[in-house]
């Protein structure tokens, strides 16, 4: 006559008085279902066993969806953040030569760029002073080379806000940096009735730091700060 192993009766007690340490535990839960379904036998199917299957997949999957929208959440908020911050740092600047200069420094040291530049379009082909004191942060170039870049010379809409990656950066937007850029945000700049636009270009040599699939929100609204900036300096 066989006889089955016999619980440990402290053990046993103590499990019926706190059976939720059981329910909690699901690596024990799991277990105790794989032992059940062995005792019912192979041709028999366990739908309470598939059920919870089931559900502990589904389980496992909002973990990971709530654990990616917090995340979101998160890099987000930074964002705003960043750019707030930024913002307000450009605002700072009391003079037009101090508020181009620390585009390239303080500027793109909050937003965590390794360029920024800004490209206006003007018809004269005479050098400015201000043009070759400011070469670092700032270039001049003949109209209607904004729009032939944003779209690469296609017959495509321009949109305000461009998010790409590059083999290489280009000289004429991103000066002696051009070399080491892999990433680029380009927020094209309006200045208002009778004026050639601008456009200010960041540079990122991370490949990955500035493509197609992010979204725009955070940088439209400070291409729009900085729109009303320039139209103050420029008139």
């Amino acid at each position: 006559m066989s006889t089955k192993p016999r619980i440990d009766d402290a053990l046993r007690d103590r499990i019926i008085s706190q059976p939720d340490v059981i329910l909690e535990d699901q690596d024990l839960m799991r277990a105790l279902i794989a032992a059940n379904e062995r005792t019912m036998g192979g041709n028999i199917v366990d739908l309470r066993g598939i059920a919870m299957e089931r559900l502990e997949a589904r389980l496992d999957r909002l973990e990971d969806t709530h654990r990616s929208v917090i995340a979101a959440a998160y890099d987000n908020l930074a964002g705003t953040n960043q750019v707030h911050r930024a913002i307000l740092r450009m605002l700072d600047s009391t003079e037009f030569e101090t508020f181009l200069r620390d585009l390239g420094g303080p500027v793109a040291d909050i937003l965590r760029v390794d360029s920024i530049r800004l490209v206006l379009e003007s018809a004269q082909n005479d050098s400015d002073s201000t043009v070759e004191r400011l070469g670092n942060v700032l270039a001049v170039r003949a109209p209607g080379f904004i729009d032939d870049y944003l779209t690469g010379g296609r017959d495509t809409p321009v949109r305000q806000i461009t998010l790409r990656q590059v083999p290489s950066g280009v000289p004429d937007v991103h000066g002696e940096a051009a070399d080491w850029i892999r990433s680029e945000a380009c927020l094209k700049l309006d200045f208002g009735p009778g004026r050639l636009p601008g456009m200010l270009t960041m540079g990122a040599e991370d490949p990955h730091q500035f493509n197609q699939s992010q979204g725009t929100d955070l940088l439209a609204f400070f291409a729009g700060v900085f729109e009303r900036t320039m139209r103050r300096w420029l008139s």
